[in-house]
């Protein structure tokens, strides 16, 4: 290793409270209103096939060396692609690959703490009747309405910044890890109670048929594609977060076992999701929808006519903000340890920084949405824009570089010695690593780029 000493920002108590972290960084709002969706309309438990065929030899092969990475470097994601490039003895220009990580996870931050504030705020319509008794235009214009609101929002947004900070500035074993160590379980119980809901009041046998009947009709290039792009996204790959949180892995501690643990936990979260979700939606014959028309406009429609739909709207948009958080503290901590190791300053004051920028580019995100919606750059406002520029372009690039980096620069005997793996694993991931994963990312660019 090239440092056997822990990172100087601390490092994690045990594996189970990385695999915690780690997880809690995979598992977001894409779990829950992308992954059931893509999985119905893609051929139910035949994609689900393809899709786990795809974390295996896309997404764990990347997060292992994202990790390992990390852990090598024990540094934030900037400092540890420089050091480690310098180690590696090729072009310095490699360290440019964790400033691309760390804007991508703050770029993401700034639109994400947005609709996180929305998830908020329907805890508190939930928990005050709001949804009770509404149709399809009232659902409708209490979106619209909250869209429409900049003061609203801002508000919301204001106050889940404050609580990320309030996380981060605590530290690895004081904020991330005491914030996980609660939020993760507190997350599976939740979601585990809206499945037996959903089990009792839904149309349970119509949703797991529209998310496990298996229709191998449906599988052609594009279902592909859209498997290996979520094996992915989903695990929280190429924005410096895997890394950040790997520099404060213990050095005993298998970086391959652990991978395989958060990459099941994360599946298992997007599969109960939609068992969760879709009974519910087939029950009230509502439209199957996808992203924050599922989230914000079909489920109160749903909840505000079922029995019970008061505690389970209200548990729903819980589960929601704790996804939500998981993931934000673990976005905004690459930047925060970067201004900690070069800036001289402490991790207060870094979160501080780092944070009044992020929530400041999220007030501007609120804008797009009403008083600055007619303005356009390429033909979308900020939001889309952000959006577009880091799931499209800087993820999957920073992800194929990961996989180079990993498979082609490093020396073959450091990451030996940090895998520690039996010699047929190692080279199972080294072939992975090498040529599977950068050419599978290489498509799924291509595929959110439109070309293929």
């Amino acid at each position: 290793m090239t440092d056997k000493t822990p990172s100087i920002h601390g490092e994690w108590s045990s594996r189970f409270a990385f695999i915690l972290a780690a997880t809690g960084s995979a598992v977001g709002l894409g779990n829950i209103w992308k992954f059931p969706y893509i999985t119905g309309q893609n051929g139910g438990g035949a994609f689900v096939m393809v899709y786990l065929l795809c974390v295996a030899a896309i997404g764990i092969p990347i997060m292992i060396a994202e990790i390992m990475l990390g852990r090598r470097g024990r540094q934030s994601p900037i400092n540890t692609m420089q050091t480690l490039a310098a180690e590696a003895k090729v072009d310095p220009r490699w360290g440019y690959l964790g400033w691309m990580g760390m804007i991508a996870g703050f770029l993401i931050l700034a639109y994400y703490s947005v609709i996180a504030g929305w998830s908020m705020a329907y805890i508190f319509k939930a928990f005050f009747g709001g949804f009770f008794g509404t149709d399809g235009a009232e659902v409708k214009e209490m979106f619209d309405n909250l869209m429409a609101s900049p003061i609203q929002q801002i508000f919301w947004h204001t106050v889940f910044m404050f609580i990320t900070m309030q996380v981060v500035m605590r530290g690895i074993k004081g904020g991330l890890e005491k914030a996980v160590r609660f939020l993760m379980p507190a997350l599976f119980v939740i979601l585990i109670i809206l499945v037996a809901y959903a089990m009792a009041s839904g149309s349970y046998a119509q949703g797991i048929h529209f998310l496990f009947s298996p229709d191998f009709s449906k599988i052609n290039a594009d279902a592909v594609l859209t498997a290996m792009g979520h094996a992915f996204f989903t695990l929280s790959l190429g924005m410096g977060a895997i890394m950040v949180y790997g520099s404060y892995l213990p050095g005993h501690v298998s970086i391959a076992k652990t991978t395989f643990f958060i990459a099941g936990a994360d599946t298992a979260v997007a599969l109960l999701a939609g068992i969760a979700i879709f009974p519910l939606v087939f029950a009230n014959n509502l439209e199957v929808a996808v992203g924050p028309g599922l989230i914000f406009q079909t489920l109160p429609l749903a909840f505000g006519h079922m029995s019970g739909g008061w505690l389970f709207g209200v548990l729903f948009f819980v589960l929601l903000f704790f996804a939500a958080l998981t993931s934000s503290i673990s976005l905004i901590e690459p930047a925060v340890a970067w201004l900690v190791e070069n800036k001289n300053i402490d991790r207060q004051k870094a979160c501080v920084w780092s944070g009044t920028a992020c929530w400041g580019l999220g007030v501007a995100v609120v804008f797009s949405f009403n008083v600055w919606s007619d303005f356009k750059i390429f033909d979308k406002n900020l939001f889309e824009l952000l959006d577009y520029l880091t799931a499209n372009l800087m993820l999957p690039l920073g992800g194929l570089c990961i996989a180079v980096f990993a498979g082609w620069m490093m020396k073959q005997a450091h990451a030996e010695q940090e895998l520690e793996l039996p010699a047929q694993g190692f080279k199972a991931w080294q072939f992975l690593i090498k040529y599977v994963a950068p050419a599978a990312v290489f498509l799924v660019f291509l595929h959110v780029l439109g070309v293929l």
